[in-house]
């Protein structure tokens, strides 16, 4: 597989430094990219950086992924408007550890192969290092005209911030720089991966290398990703889509590819998964002939939930989001666990009942859901006229007595009740 060739059809490029190319001809090359480790999981955010690393793997490269303990202790000035709080070194390596297990799904550490990835952090390179002896060895080759020349320097420095610029984050493009040019010496890296609003700080390890060696090394980034109404990528209500289930529950993760419009579907078909070009162009065309079948939502959001989390995650997420409109899923309802449950009902209709009510044995459905209760059917005449029509499920099974009682086998996780009312009508009932 050609590298370049790969990236350019799936819409992946967005600046490459003259010689890139011709370089990856030559035989197994090694590349990097920085990923911050502010959190103790990756977001969405960061799925095309790690994607251009799985290519880069697949084309038989060997790709470093640099996990930035040292310049994420001080912040990146690219592209933001203020400072990041700096972390300590015990929440460094723990989120250094769970960001390899997130990564250990798309790259292959552990093979012998010649290309197995490796993780590493620059902390472990710079935490010994004193500030004179780099001041003198690394900061003497780069000129701060050079430097000032930045976007992300000028940016912050032309008034558009009302913070300025430390000296701190003034100097992250000679860290940035520096990771660049150990892992030349080192690692044998002649190519460094990023996001194209990495471009000024990975090209001023380019220059660094070229200054301090006198040898050749390359830069490719890709575009920073948008959805088609210009908006955010990756943002939701409730903030980032994240890869670890404890923030993004595999049921939202899965619903979040599955809800892109027709237009982001197409462009991160091709961006967030590993189908051919010719499975994708398939998948474009089922999609024009019938837009309402949406297969290239569904494939997206498959073949992702599937890398990010496992098969059995993917075929739950399925079940969870046609329970509401399946009426025989009164058996999938049970197995949900609490939070997907949740999830799942995400914009439903809640009333708090007391769980006494409930487990009592003795109160009738038509008063639990009615006034003073939970106000799911105005009257109890109304009710018994629903009940009559087939018009009322509780947990998706069908009611048939309007003198039904309520009792504890109705709790869904010993606590909930999905009660609905005609077709399209859901209320989740919570016994506290």
């Amino acid at each position: 597989m050609d590298f370049i060739e790969e990236l350019t059809w799936r819409g992946m490029i967005h600046t490459m430094m003259p010689g890139t190319e011709e370089e990856l001809k030559k035989g197994m090359a090694t590349a990097y990219l920085g990923i911050d480790p502010t959190a103790d999981s990756l977001h969405i955010g960061h799925l095309v950086g790690v994607m251009m690393l799985k290519h880069f793997q697949r084309s038989g490269h060997k790709p470093l992924a640099l996990v930035g303990g040292a310049t994420g202790m001080i912040g990146d000035p690219s592209m933001k408007s203020q400072e990041r709080k700096l972390i300590d070194e015990e929440t460094l390596r723990h989120n250094q550890d769970a960001i390899k297990a997130q990564l250990a799904r798309f790259l292959d550490f552990d093979s012998d192969a010649p290309n197995a990835a490796e993780l590493v952090n620059n902390y472990d390179w710079m935490k010994d290092y004193g500030f004179l002896n780099f001041i003198r060895d690394i900061g003497k080759h780069i000129t701060v005209n050079y430097m000032m020349a930045k976007d992300s320097v000028k940016k912050r420095l032309s008034g558009e911030s009302q913070q300025g610029m430390s000296f701190t984050e003034f100097s992250y493009q000679l860290l940035q720089g520096y990771d660049f040019l150990y892992l030349y010496r080192h690692k044998n890296c002649r190519l460094q991966l990023g996001g194209s609003d990495q471009w000024g700080n990975i090209t001023t390890g380019t220059e660094l290398i070229r200054r301090t060696e006198g040898g050749e090394a390359f830069a490719l980034t890709c575009p920073l990703i948008t959805k088609a109404d210009g908006g955010k990528f990756g943002k939701t209500e409730s903030g980032n889509v994240w890869l670890d289930r404890r923030y993004t529950s595999p049921y939202k993760f899965y619903q979040f590819w599955l809800n892109v419009t027709d237009a982001d579907a197409e462009k991160y078909i091709k961006i967030f998964t590993t189908l051919t070009r010719e499975e994708v162009e398939q998948l474009i065309e089922e999609q024009k002939a019938d837009p309402g079948l949406r297969p290239l939502q569904k494939r997206l959001a498959k073949e992702i939930t599937i890398m990010v989390h496992s098969e059995a995650d993917y075929q739950a997420a399925l079940e969870a989001s046609q329970i509401l409109f399946n009426p025989k899923a009164t058996e999938a309802l049970r197995k949900l666990d609490e939070a997907t449950l949740l999830d799942v009902m995400d914009g439903v209709p809640r009333f708090s009942v007391s769980r006494e009510a409930v487990v009592s044995g003795e109160t009738r459905l038509a008063d639990l859901l009615t006034e003073p209760m939970a106000a799911v059917f105005p009257s109890k005449g109304e009710f018994r006229k629903m009940v009559q029509g087939g018009g009322v499920s509780v947990n998706k099974e069908k009611v048939t007595d309007a003198n039904a009682v309520a009792d504890a086998g109705m709790l869904l996780d010993d606590k909930y009740i999905l009660v609905q009312r005609g077709k399209k009508n859901f209320f989740l009932l919570i016994a506290e």
